[in-house]
């Protein structure tokens, strides 16, 4: 990503600052929890890119894309492969180190940020595309985090948010997961005004991967929509 698209976030150097963690911007209880369960297993995710994003993208002429919560970097790195101008956000540390050593090894470049989505000072209406894989955004009262989702969208741009269908009705866990506490594709849409065009809004079955968090997941809820102006 070029220096006047991410001016203002909190940007850093991944392959150079010792103390690259510091400039976090966020709650730092979720930073934890996050850095927690990636620092659990050596690799938490498929390293595969998102079948839907694949799907969605395909068609797309590229440009500036935001990834929202990169993890450990697959998506990030096959839209760079693909010719995108990639700026990869992420709350974990211990994700954005692996996703930023697997960039150097592919050679690829990558715009790191290390903030929750709602703190990150993005820049506004500066992307072409707007992705987000099953992100886990807390829902607040005042929408934050969709809105923050529509904001980033440049006008002609897509957003592209997919998540795990069935998980938004379901019951508290026993673990503590609250499906309510979370952000919904549906939640997007009930925002949605003459601005904005509903290319996809279904539920449809996932290409999954064989491995990794998530694997057991077999359908998708995909949304996606095209600012207009």
């Amino acid at each position: 990503m070029t220096d006047d698209i991410a001016a203002g976030s909190p940007a850093f150097d991944l392959s150079s600052r010792a103390d690259r963690y510091d400039r976090y911007v966020g709650d730092p209880a979720v930073r934890a929890e996050w850095d927690r369960r990636y620092a659990d297993r050596q690799q938490l995710w498929s390293g595969r890119p998102n079948g839907a994003l694949v799907a969605e993208v395909d068609g797309l002429t590229p440009g500036r894309v935001l990834d929202v919560g990169c993890g450990e970097g697959a998506d990030a790195l096959w839209l760079a492969r693909g010719g995108w101008h990639v700026t990869a956000l992420e709350v974990s540390g211990v994700a954005l180190e692996r996703a930023a050593g697997h960039a150097r090894d592919a050679g690829l470049a990558v715009h790191w940020v290390h903030a929750a989505l709602t703190e990150a000072m993005l820049p506004p209406a500066s992307f072409d595309l707007v992705s987000a894989q099953y992100p886990a955004l807390l829902r607040t009262p005042d929408a934050a985090a969709e809105r923050a989702l529509l904001a980033a969208v440049a006008p002609g741009g897509v957003l592209l948010f997919v998540h795990h269908a069935g998980m938004d009705t379901q019951q508290t866990h026993d673990s503590g997961f609250d499906p309510a506490d979370y952000v919904w594709p549906s939640m997007v849409a009930d925002l949605l005004d003459d601005d904005w065009e509903v290319e996809v809004d279904e539920q449809r079955a996932r290409v999954a991967p064989d491995s990794g968090a998530g694997a057991h997941h077999t359908d998708d809820l995909v949304l996606r929509v095209r600012r207009l102006r």
